[in-house]
């Protein structure tokens, strides 16, 4: 059961994921690589950290059940953009693929939260933000650290892997989380 406090724990970790965020965009954009990718190591890892948190201390909030998502949505969207815009392992298309899912879930989450139900990520939504975040943390890496080898496999390879990797999840995601609102979609 979700409470009406805004002031806890998780929120406040989502706020400030949703600040290194901020920050991470600047430094893809004034091309500090290095520094964009801890931000986003660091920012990844709270999202982790807060959903834990909110569980295990019963601070799960109607707000963090809406913001938590959207910081997610606007750093991993974000840095897709702008790591499509670099040039990348990311294709555009990619972003636009991402970008698109995240914002049909978000308008899905938005009306079953408004209906009073609870829409809570699925496994594959899950697993789609581990890629995601995994194929983001890759291409930083290949950019912070050109040359880096992964075991024979060169991190740019290893890297496009795991973007094709999280487009499949993502779509996969989104498939199933339309079949999951089919009765909202049809009214």
């Amino acid at each position: 059961m979700a409470s009406d406090r805004v002031l806890t724990v998780p929120n406040l970790l989502s706020l400030a994921r949703l600040v290194l965020a901020i920050v991470f965009f600047v430094a893809v954009e004034r091309g500090q690589p290095v520094a964009a990718f801890w931000l986003f190591a660091i920012a990844a890892s709270t999202d982790w950290v807060d959903g834990w948190y909110a569980r295990r201390f019963n601070q799960v909030s109607r707000l963090g059940r809406i913001f938590d998502p959207l910081v997610d949505k606007v750093i991993v969207c974000g840095a897709y953009v702008l790591l499509a815009a670099a040039g990348t392992a990311i294709a555009p298309w990619m972003a636009v693929v991402v970008t698109v899912r995240e914002l049909v879930v978000t308008a899905i989450r938005a009306e079953m939260e408004k209906a009073g139900r609870d829409f809570s990520a699925a496994l594959s939504g899950k697993l789609k933000m581990v890629l995601q975040c995994l194929a983001i943390g890759l291409v930083l890496a290949g950019l912070a650290w050109p040359g880096l080898d992964s075991g024979g496999v060169g991190i740019d390879t290893l890297a496009r892997w795991v973007s094709w990797a999280a487009v499949i999840a993502t779509i996969w995601s989104g498939i199933e989380y339309l079949i999951a609102a089919r009765v909202l979609v049809r009214r």
